[in-house]
């Protein structure tokens, strides 16, 4: 790999040599790297306008491609399911080398445009503590709250100023950075009345000052620029759950809130089609809010009310066809149906029917993917604790991949766990879609019947023993 990455580099200090020597600044920047235990044969690049290049790895899983016509900005590279962001300019020559199994700690940046490029990734992994850390200072009170996120603020804006000296920082990286910061404050502000361990959500958020959401009156809804960024659509998100919470908690019918409240969830996207006039933003605001209700909604009513409206607000057709398919696949899934005929291989390529591994045993189906193998982990840690606390239970999971049994099995025997009761999709694209796997904590239960008792449950809630219990005293 050194030997790999000196060559590429030097070829493209050739390049930018000639660039300083003939004074002209040419719009086009490089992109290559490795790959490490891929899962799939390329990668895809994807600017701010959703114009996407596949780029194939080659026989040693490198891949180098040149972007002419630069538009310089936040390009997406995905790999697999995951992905994340790297900030391209004029002449730039990045090359990223990741592993797949610790696809954001694993990656390094390396060329010319890596510092900025590991500035971001460096403090996108810092972020991920640091929001452990606000989850604990949500439960301080307004005052105390304010004044620490304050303080972390106010330090990450301090480390970025002589950062941005040291390496002669464009305005397009100062730019993003300092909305790196800001989004992320203002996210833990909005975020701050859910959070708090008070009862009374609405109660709380009316006790708050005056002035704590003082910075609103910035907020552009439409922003073109920010339109496809993670952190400005997060930051919306949590935006628009506050602000539907202060019209929901006006009524003066209102006596408590949860998250499953019809009228709440109508709310929702009525500010949002209210608030924002890009189509792009305000689709993605949509489909985001309308999938998570009826993902972990279990009144068919409610689902069809809250669809009903999305279908009314949204402009992308793909969105319509896919929320109405997912919508027909859980009616599929109601309590008390039957559990679909899927057929399944196990790690000795078996075929078997899912309904024939029941065997009069209340059961327990989740499932795994490569692209999330941190849940994966977790998720089998889980399990196997709730298999010793739950003998009678059957507990099978299935792999979603489109790959054979080999990957899966092999990942099994190097995480040195049990291949037991493994399984994967002999159709897994057709599946997905029959068992609506959406999100991937998804777990579904079945009782010694072979009838669906939870199509939407999650081994990690604080409610999931309950329902097992419930499952087994029937």
């Amino acid at each position: 790999m050194k030997f790999y990455l000196c060559s590429i580099l030097s070829l493209l200090v050739v390049f930018g040599c000639k660039n300083n020597s003939e004074k002209a600044k040419e719009n086009y920047a490089y992109f290559g790297g490795e790959v490490i235990n891929p899962n799939a044969r390329f990668v895809t690049l994807t600017d701010s306008e959703h114009h996407t290049d596949t780029i194939k790895l080659d026989g040693r899983n490198r891949f180098l491609y040149k972007i002419d016509n630069l538009k310089k900005g936040v390009y997406t590279f995905k790999h697999g399911g995951e992905f994340q962001t790297v900030l391209l300019e004029p002449e730039d020559s990045v090359l990223v080398r990741l592993n797949t199994l610790e696809f954001d700690e694993s990656l390094v940046f390396t060329g010319n445009g890596a510092k900025k490029n590991n500035y971001f990734i460096n403090e996108f992994l810092e972020n991920e503590y640091i929001e452990k850390h606000i989850l604990r200072l949500c439960q301080l009170e307004p005052e105390a709250f304010e004044k620490s996120i304050d303080s972390i603020r106010n330090a990450k804006l301090k480390k970025l100023e002589p950062y941005t000296k040291k390496c002669s920082a464009s305005k397009l990286f100062k730019k993003i950075a300092k909305a790196n910061i800001d989004f992320q404050y203002y996210s833990s502000k909005e975020a701050y009345p859910f959070m708090h361990y008070g009862q009374d959500k609405g109660a709380f958020l009316k006790s708050l000052p005056n002035d704590f959401y003082s910075y609103r009156k910035d907020i552009n809804y439409n922003d073109t620029f920010f339109k496809s960024y993670h952190n400005y659509l997060r930051f919306l998100k949590h935006n628009i759950n506050t602000l539907t919470l202060e019209k929901y908690t006006s009524y003066p019918d209102y006596k408590s809130f949860n998250w499953n409240i019809l009228r709440y969830n109508l709310d929702k996207l009525e500010i949002i089609d209210s608030l924002v006039s890009n189509p792009e933003i305000k689709n993605e605001l949509l489909y985001h809010f309308t999938m998570k209700f009826i993902s972990f909604n279990n009144n068919q009513d409610k689902t069809d009310s809250v669809v009903n409206s999305f279908l009314e607000k949204t402009t992308n057709e793909k969105a319509k066809i896919a929320l109405t398919n997912y919508t027909k696949s859980l009616k599929n899934l109601e309590i008390g149906s039957s559990l679909p005929a899927i057929e399944v291989l196990d790690f000795n390529n078996t075929e078997h029917n899912i309904s024939n591994l029941i065997n009069n045993t209340p059961t327990v189906v989740s499932f795994w993917s490569h692209i999330y193998y941190n849940h994966f982990k977790k998720s089998y840690a889980k399990i196997k604790e709730l298999k010793m606390k739950y003998p009678e239970v059957n507990f099978i999971t299935i792999n979603i991949d489109e790959i054979d049994v080999e990957k899966p099995k092999q990942t099994f025997k190097t995480s040195k766990f049990s291949c037991s009761n493994q399984y994967v999709f002999k159709n897994p694209e057709a599946s997905k879609k029959t068992l609506a796997i959406y999100p991937m904590t998804k777990t579904i239960i079945v009782n010694k019947n072979q009838k669906v008792v939870s199509a939407n449950a999650n081994i990690f809630s604080i409610n999931f023993e309950e329902q097992l219990l419930g499952v087994i005293n029937q």
